[in-house]
């Protein structure tokens, strides 16, 4: 009677990759808290980092954006226990640097370098850190799509006197592969300056994470005199975190959703699958769909497809839109995709 299963061949299945990109802008009417007066924000008793939302927190439409920080290098200047939340500040630049940068020879920590070369050139030993949400990044962010517009005045107005505009020029052809988190490429001011030693920060893609070195902000998160100095040593994390938000004007990227699939040919040639083990398609003995005249070729109608185990355990199983009738005069191939 009916043939139940069918043997797939290697010539039978492939496998496909496709990468799938989404715009996703971040305004700063939503980081600065001018749109809800910073009850989008969330701040922690432990006080080593700050969660930036999409509306305000205790909302049920609440989503989470990115997470502020800073902290300095345990080599660091700026690094003496009488200032504010220092040791704070070692450890959360201690985790970023051990987690996206790694471990020389010695086991030592190594620092944030500057141009990502590892071995030489200048270290970004004191950073602030954007922590992008897995809901806005996806699997990864797409190289050279990164922007974020910050104000540069030396105190906070809206809109801003002044603005500088950070990305990841050129990373697309010219990114780094020497970080255990994955890819990475460095930040500049324009798209004119990508070189050696015009770095301003690094973006790590698949981790979703941007390093902005505080150098860049010189006196803009605060007037006077080493003023970001000033700011890092002397107030808590969540001050600073407060400072470098309410400058961000705009965040601009585009995501990457990785789709995986496994495509089957299910082949059904002119001999196979044209009788049904369905106990309705028999009546005494005869087949329905004949209307009584033996001399009639067999048909079926095929609703699914089954994919099984070669034990014979049922692992998916694909619904065709509506029934396809196969009788011996015709061949059909079904293509069934899994997607992962």
């Amino acid at each position: 009677m009916a043939t139940i299963f069918k043997t797939l061949s290697s010539d039978d299945i492939t496998s496909t990759r496709t990468l799938l990109h989404e715009a996703v802008p971040v305004t700063g009417t939503i980081v600065s808290g001018s749109t809800y007066n910073d009850t989008n924000i969330k701040n922690y008793s432990h006080g080593m980092f700050q969660s930036v939302y999409d509306y305000p927190v205790p909302s049920s439409s609440a989503n989470h954006l990115f997470d502020l920080s800073c902290g300095y290098a345990s080599g660091s200047s700026l690094n003496n226990s009488a200032y504010t939340q220092n040791s704070k500040k070692v450890n959360i630049y201690s985790q970023m640097a051990q987690v996206l940068v790694g471990y020389d020879s010695t086991g030592s920590i190594l620092n944030f370098d500057q141009d990502g070369n590892l071995s030489g050139g200048d270290k970004i030993q004191e950073a602030y850190f954007i922590n992008l949400s897995r809901l806005l990044t996806k699997d990864e962010l797409k190289k050279g799509t990164f922007r974020l517009e910050l104000g540069t005045g030396s105190a906070y107005a809206t809109p801003f006197s002044a603005q500088g505009t950070l990305g990841d020029y050129g990373a697309s052809a010219n990114y780094r592969v020497n970080s255990p988190a994955g890819e990475y490429a460095v930040l500049y001011t324009s798209s004119a300056t990508p070189n050696s030693g015009s770095g301003v920060g690094l973006l790590y893609y698949q981790a979703g994470v941007a390093v902005v070195t505080a150098s860049y902000f010189g006196a803009a998160i605060m007037s006077g005199s080493d003023a970001n100095e000033a700011l890092l040593t002397g107030s808590d994390i969540k001050t600073n975190a407060n400072a470098l938000r309410h400058r961000f004007k705009d965040l601009d990227f585009n995501n990457t959703i990785e789709l995986n699939s496994t495509i089957y040919f299910c082949n059904a040639n002119h001999n196979e699958f044209n009788y049904s083990s369905n106990p309705t398609y028999l009546s005494s003995s005869s087949i329905r769909v004949k209307s009584g005249n033996a001399q009639n070729s067999p048909s079926s109608y095929i609703t699914s497809v089954g994919l099984y185990s070669s034990d014979n355990e049922l692992l998916a199983t694909a619904k065709v839109s509506e029934p396809l009738k196969k009788d011996p005069a015709s061949t059909m191939t079904l293509r069934v995709r899994l997607d992962y």
